[in-house]
């Protein structure tokens, strides 16, 4: 898409802070970060919307989601145990999806947030 902004990122033609690329997905960081980690992961190919996904983009959509621990724990912000079991730590991940999902950029993409609270209000 030529107007495209996560599609120029993609292509390298508007600078980001990538912190991950393979053939299929780019994930950097979050201009306007809404906690201390946000980052978000994109298809390189173009995909408007989670709804326009099909059944073929399943192992895209597996790769992206399968990232998201690697990448939390590289941001340190994975789930870890304590001594007792106890969970600790986190994050969020979210995909808007059209308008009324509160989607303002119409390129598939996975925020993955986390880090101390509080975060600014997600949408």
């Amino acid at each position: 898409m030529d107007n495209c902004i996560f599609c120029k990122i993609a292509a390298k033609q508007i600078p980001s802070t990538i912190v991950y690329e393979d053939e299929d997905v780019l994930a950097f960081k979050d201009i306007n970060p809404a906690a201390p980690v946000h980052l978000l992961l994109i298809p390189k190919q173009h995909l408007s919307t989670l709804s326009d996904c099909t059944a073929n983009q399943a192992a895209l959509l597996g790769k992206m989601l399968a990232l998201v621990p690697r990448l939390a724990e590289e941001f340190g912000c994975a789930v870890s145990y304590d001594a007792d079991g106890t969970p600790t730590g986190g994050y969020k991940t979210i995909i808007n999806s059209g308008p009324d999902g509160g989607q303002e950029v119409y390129h598939l993409h996975l925020h993955l947030v986390g880090g101390p609270h509080p975060w600014r209000r997600l949408h």
